[in-house]
């Protein structure tokens, strides 16, 4: 598939999610499509910037770990980056802070997953 292609693809899939999580009692909130779909994309864009420099960083306690928390570093990452995206996008909120972010990743997650498989992508 396109490189472009799959881009939009996960642009969609991610916006999509997260107007479903805006409906779950996790806290998360979105106030329109039009947000969520800027909120996928600063998501993304956020992703793409802050996950190599907090692998960097989480690189040593990763290795002197043995790799056993990896799951663990790899998660903190998607949380921290969630939470950037809510702080930079007006009408994408968590209202409970951090755990907000912590369930909404995990649901982000899960759900993109399902998404996926619908899809058959």
């Amino acid at each position: 598939m396109n490189a472009i292609v799959t881009l939009l693809i996960v642009w969609v899939v991610t916006s999509i999610s997260l107007l479903i999580i805006s409906k779950l009692p996790v806290g998360v909130e979105v106030d329109s499509p039009k947000k969520a779909f800027i909120s996928a994309a600063v998501l993304g864009i956020v992703t793409a910037i802050i996950r190599p420099i907090l692998r960097l960083i989480f690189a040593v306690p990763n290795f002197l770990t043995f790799d056993l928390l990896s799951g663990i570093f790899t998660f903190m990452i998607a949380v921290v980056c969630f939470s950037i995206a809510a702080w930079l996008v007006e009408g994408f909120r968590l209202r409970f802070g951090i755990w907000s972010a912590v369930l909404g990743a995990l649901a982000l997650t899960f759900i993109n997953s399902l998404i996926y498989k619908l899809l058959g992508v």
